[in-house]
């Protein structure tokens, strides 16, 4: 007993040997620094690399990327292990198609707004192209003037054909859906429409157009180009669209739901009005929105239906209209001024920016939309 005592005192006594900390080699983990000098080292060997060829940014940035996935994949490998190696690379591998993907997004956006912000004025937005000439624009050029001339009218027309569309669309969309997830399961017709929807998913806009154009060609003559026949050529795209997502937002509406509604003795269509659509309403919402901002950039449609106009129109039961993306063909394609083209293409780079604020605005909206009418969560 005296000697475990005495043992143990010695053992108090003795100072505790500081614990070695192992560094992050020792472990079998790369340091977070390592990385970064994998990355800086790629940088400059892919620099060095593309000067031999003929530097230019685009070898610059291929040679960069493999020596760095080549570089990280190995040196994890050898420190962390092939299995963590084999992660790295797959890791290295997503991030750079993502950075693939961005790039020409970020460009087409920085071109645009590089072009198109210069012809951006208010007097673009607030007037229409009537009475501009080729003898105006010469004069504006000889003058050094601000550009003459806009795009009230396309704004006008795209706003008034995307909503008739949009009118026309939405109904007929919504009431396919229901009846394909409500009342159509297992049907022949639900089958039909199904695969209809499919084909009509892929139809080129300019056979829609085509489609439009002949049928009010039967009804009213050969010559009937008008804002409504776009709307309808329009409407025969979206109309899938709306199908599609209306139906996979009604499909993830709870059965609970509906069984606890007939439970209480209510009638199915009131049950799909006051309780499934309320459910689903807002990815409808935002399927809706988004199926407005994949036609609103349409040209070959509204070219053979609606034709182009330089003066505004109201009216889409009558005379021809312009959109926007009609408007920036025509201006890229036949300038007004022959021997000076730069007017038409400053015109044309403006519609484009501010087709694409419009487009990005519809997005924000399908957020939102789907933002506010999502179920509220209980506690």
């Amino acid at each position: 007993m005296s000697t475990m005592t005495t043992n143990q005192s010695n053992m108090a006594g003795r100072p505790t040997p500081p614990v070695r900390k192992r560094n992050s080699l020792a472990k079998g983990k790369l340091p977070k620094w390592a990385i970064w000098a994998i990355a800086a080292g790629a940088i400059i060997i892919g620099a060095a690399a593309s000067t031999l060829t003929g530097f230019n940014v685009a070898s610059f940035a291929i040679y960069s990327a493999l020596i760095f996935l080549v570089a990280a994949s190995v040196i994890t490998s050898a420190v962390e292990g092939k299995r963590r190696g084999k992660n790295a690379m797959w890791t290295y591998l997503i991030y750079a198609a993502f950075i693939v993907a961005v790039i020409p997004l970020v460009s087409v956006l920085y071109t645009v707004l590089e072009k198109g912000m210069p012809g951006m004025n208010a007097h673009f937005l607030f007037n229409s192209m009537n009475g501009v000439t080729g003898a105006v624009d010469n004069e504006s050029v000889a003058n050094g003037a601000p550009v003459v001339g806009g795009a009230y009218h396309a704004v006008v027309g795209t706003l008034l054909i995307t909503l008739w569309a949009t009118l026309i669309s939405v109904p007929v969309g919504m009431l396919t859906a229901v009846y394909l997830v409500e009342y159509g399961q297992g049907k022949a017709l639900s089958k039909a429409i199904t695969f209809f929807v499919d084909v009509m998913t892929g139809i080129p806009s300019i056979v829609a157009g085509l489609f439009a154009a002949a049928f009010f060609g039967m009804i009213l003559g050969p010559n009937a180009r008008m804002g409504i026949v776009a709307a309808v050529a329009l409407s025969v795209l979206m109309i899938p669209t709306v199908v599609r997502s209306t139906e996979e937002m009604l499909k993830i509406v709870p059965n609970e739901l509906r069984e606890a509604s007939f439970a209480l003795g209510v009638r199915r269509w009131r049950t799909i009005l006051k309780v499934v659509i309320p459910t689903a309403i807002s990815g409808i919402a935002s399927g809706v929105t988004l199926a407005i901002a994949r036609v609103i950039g349409e040209t070959a449609p509204i070219l053979v239906t609606a034709g182009i106009a330089s003066q505004i129109n109201m009216n889409v039961f009558a005379n021809w209209m312009s959109t926007l993306p009609t408007f920036i063909y025509y201006q890229i394609l036949t300038p007004t001024s022959p021997t000076n083209i730069d007017p038409s293409v400053q015109r044309a780079w403006a519609a484009a920016l501010l087709l694409i604020f419009m487009v990005m605005a519809l997005n924000l909206l399908a957020r939102l939309v789907a933002s506010i009418f999502a179920p509220k969560k209980g506690r």
